[in-house]
C-alpha cells in the first residue's frame, strides 16, 4: 500500500516540514552568492613613501580608502596665499567673530582639495584622470579640526573604465562636514612613484614696523629738515617721497642747477620745495649747520655727499650742536625671525669705541628705545663669547658697563654681557648654556663691541633675513638721518619717520 504523501513513513525526506527544506535551500544559495562576491577591501597608502596606484580592473564596488588631516591656521592662510581667496571669514579672527561661526573657519574648497588630494596619491592613485565632483558643504570646519576623507568605490563603468567614487568627509565627532560624489578615469596602468624634494614653505609674518612707524610719525605732524646735498635719483625720490606723506618739510641744500637736472632726468617735480642754493656739497653740510642753529629746522638728512664730510661740519666745535654725550648711531630693526623690533648700535659711527664712548652709545640707544615706546629696553652686551675673558676687551668691557649700570651710570635699562649673539636673542641657546638672565634672548637693544662687527651684523640681517630697518644718529642736538646709497626707499622713508618722533620728543626734552 502506497503511503500518502503527508505520512510520516513517506520516505526520509517527508519526515522534516517543506517550509524548513525551503528555507536552507535558500540560505545556502544565499551563502554561495555572497561567496561568489568580491569583497570590498579598505586601501591603506604604503608605508615606505613610494605612491601606488590601483587600476580600473582592481576596483570593486565598495572599495574605499580614508587620510586625515588635522586643520592648522598655517593651512588656512596657506591655502588663501595659493588661491587668492582673503574672505575676511577665514583671516580675521576679529571679522570672523561677527559670523554666525563665531570663529576663522577654514575655506569650503580646503576640504574638496583633500579629496582631490587621496584621488591623486592614494586611491585610485597616480594616473588618475579627473572628470567630475559634486559637492554638499554641511558643515565648518574649524582649527584645530582633525579631518577624515573617505572615498568609496559607488559605481563602476565597464564599458568607459570610468569610476564614480562617494566622498565623505566627517570632523572628529563624526559629524558630515563635506560630501559628494567624484567621477575620474582610474589609472590603466601600475604607476610606482617615489616624491620628489619640493621646496619647504615656511609662513613669514608680515613686518609691518616701517608702516606702523610712518604712520605714528605722521599723525604728530611733519618737520622741517635740512637735506644737505641730494643730487643723485634717490637721494633727491626719497626726499619728496617723504614730504608726500607728511613726514618731512625739506629745504633742499644744494647747487640748484644740480637738483634740477636730477629732477628733470628723473621726472621729479620740485614745485614748492624750498632750496638753499649752494656751490657745493661741503658748502652744503656747513649750511645745514647755520639752519640747525638759527633754529630754521629741527633735523637733518644726509644726501649724496660722503657721511665724513657731513658729520665733519656737525662734530665742529663751532658748530656747537654737540651735546655732553658721544654722537652715535642706531639701526631700530624688525625681522620675521625675531619677535620684537630691536636696536643695533653703533654700526656707522664710532670706530673701535672705547669704555666711555660705548656708555654714550648704549645710553643713546637707551634714549631711542623710550622715544619708540620701550619703558625698560633690555640690553645686550655683545662679544663673541658669555664669559669674562681677560684676553678678550669686549668680555671686560661688558662687565664695567653692566657694573656701572649697577652705580646709575647708565639709566634707564636692564644691562647684561658680555652675551653671545646666539643667547642674546635665543631663549633656548641661552636655557641650553645655562643663563639665567633678564635680557638673554629677549634683548631690546644689541650693543655691538665695534663698528665693524656692527655693519657686518646689519647687513647680514638685510640681505639674508629681509630685515626691515630705519637708522638715526643720536648725540647731536638734532636728530640725523644718515642714509646709505644701498639703502631701500623703504628704509630712507622709515627713518624719517624714526627722526620725526625724536624731533617732536627733544621740543619737550631737548638732548
Amino acid at each position: 500500500m502506497a503511503s500518502r504523501p503527508d505520512s510520516p513513513a513517506a520516505g526520509n525526506a517527508g519526515s522534516l516540514p517543506h517550509s524548513f527544506i525551503h528555507g536552507s535551500i535558500m540560505d545556502i544559495a544565499s551563502k554561495e552568492f555572497t561567496s561568489m562576491q568580491p569583497q570590498a577591501t579598505a586601501v591603506k597608502p604604503s608605508t615606505d613613501g613610494t605612491m601606488r596606484n590601483h587600476i580600473f580592473s582592481e576596483l570593486k564596488v565598495g572599495d574605499y580608502a580614508i587620510m586625515e588631516r588635522t586643520l592648522t591656521n598655517e593651512d588656512i592662510q596657506l591655502f588663501a596665499l595659493a588661491s587668492g581667496d582673503l574672505n575676511p571669514a577665514h583671516l580675521d579672527a576679529e571679522y570672523a567673530a561677527k559670523t554666525p561661526f563665531k570663529t576663522v573657519i577654514a575655506h569650503g574648497m580646503w576640504g574638496a582639495s583633500m579629496i582631490s588630494a587621496l584621488l591623486g596619491t592614494q586611491f585610485p592613485g597616480p594616473g588618475t584622470i579627473y572628470l567630475s565632483q559634486t559637492l554638499r558643504f554641511t558643515a565648518p570646519v574649524r582649527v584645530g579640526d582633525t579631518l577624515t576623507v573617505k572615498l568609496s568605490v559607488k559605481s563602476l563603468d565597464m564599458e568607459k573604465k570610468w569610476a564614480t567614487l562617494e566622498c565623505v568627509c566627517t570632523n572628529q565627532k563624526g559629524k558630515v562636514v563635506i560630501a559628494g560624489d567624484a567621477e575620474v578615469i582610474p589609472p590603466a596602468e601600475h604607476i610606482e612613484w617615489t616624491p620628489h624634494d619640493i621646496p619647504e614653505v615656511r609662513l613669514i609674518p608680515r613686518q609691518d614696523g616701517p608702516r606702523r612707524l610712518i604712520e605714528h610719525a605722521r599723525s604728530l605732524g611733519s618737520i622741517k629738515v635740512a637735506v644737505v646735498h641730494p643730487c643723485d635719483a634717490v637721494s633727491l625720490e626719497s626726499t619728496l617721497e617723504a614730504r608726500k606723506l607728511g613726514l618731512i618739510d625739506p629745504i633742499l641744500v644744494a647747487p640748484r642747477s644740480k637738483l634740477e637736472s636730477v629732477a628733470a632726468e628723473n621726472n621729479l617735480q620740485l614745485d614748492g620745495v624750498e632750496i638753499e642754493d649752494v656751490p657745493h656739497s661741503h658748502a652744503a653740510a656747513e649750511t645745514a649747520v647755520q639752519l640747525v642753529k638759527s633754529g630754521k629746522v629741527e633735523a637733518v638728512m644726509k644726501g649724496s655727499l660722503h657721511t665724513d664730510e657731513l658729520m665733519s661740519a656737525i662734530v665742529a666745535k663751532d658748530a656747537g650742536l654737540r651735546t655732553k654725550r658721544r654722537i652715535s648711531h642706531c639701526f631700530l630693526m624688525e625681522t620675521a625671525a625675531y619677535p620684537r623690533p630691536f636696536i643695533i648700535t653703533d654700526a656707522a659711527i664710532n670706530i673701535a669705541p672705547d669704555l666711555g664712548a660705548k656708555a654714550d652709545i648704549i645710553q643713546n640707544a637707551i634714549d631711542l628705545a623710550h622715544v619708540i615706546g620701550v619703558d625698560q629696553p633690555k640690553v645686550a652686551i655683545l662679544a663673541a663669547v658669555e664669559t669674562i675673558n681677560a684676553g678678550m676687551q669686549a668680555t671686560l668691557d661688558a662687565a664695567a658697563l653692566c657694573k656701572m649700570s649697577d652705580r646709575g651710570q647708565i639709566t634707564g635699562a636692564v644691562l647684561d654681557g658680555p652675551l653671545a649673539f646666539d643667547n642674546a636673542v635665543s631663549p633656548e641657546a641661552a636655557r641650553i648654556k645655562g643663563i639665567d638672565s633678564p635680557v638673554a634672548g629677549q634683548a631690546d637693544i644689541l650693543m655691538v663691541p665695534d663698528l665693524e662687527s656692527g655693519n657686518m651684523l646689519f647687513k647680514a640681517l638685510d640681505h639674508l633675513a629681509g630685515a626691515h630697518s630705519a637708522g638715526v644718529v643720536l648725540g647731536a642736538k638734532m636728530p640725523i638721518i644718515l642714509t646709505s646709497r644701498a639703502d631701500s626707499e623703504e628704509s630712507r622713508i622709515a627713518s624719517c619717520a624714526l627722526a620725526v618722533l625724536l624731533a617732536h620728543h627733544y621740543r619737550v626734552s631737548p638732548p
